[in-house]
């Protein structure tokens, strides 16, 4: 029998600095991400991955939990 698996959540991202000044792979991470310029925005889902690109862009990004 299989387990279920709970609904992973999602959190927003928001690019809030810039990459300029930054090592080209912080700019791929943001990249990745599916953030394009600053001010920008994306939901995505709440999973390990996804947190550990935060993790590394932690200081140009900004992240809260969706609603709902």
């Amino acid at each position: 029998m299989m387990a279920k698996r709970a609904k992973p959540g999602r959190v927003k991202v928001k690019l809030v600095r810039s990459t300029i000044g930054f090592d080209k792979r912080q700019a791929d991470v943001v990249r990745g991400l599916g953030l394009r310029r600053i001010n920008h925005t994306v939901e995505l889902q709440d999973v390990p991955s996804i947190r550990g690109m935060i993790h590394k862009v932690r200081h140009l990004v900004r992240v809260s939990d969706v609603e709902g």
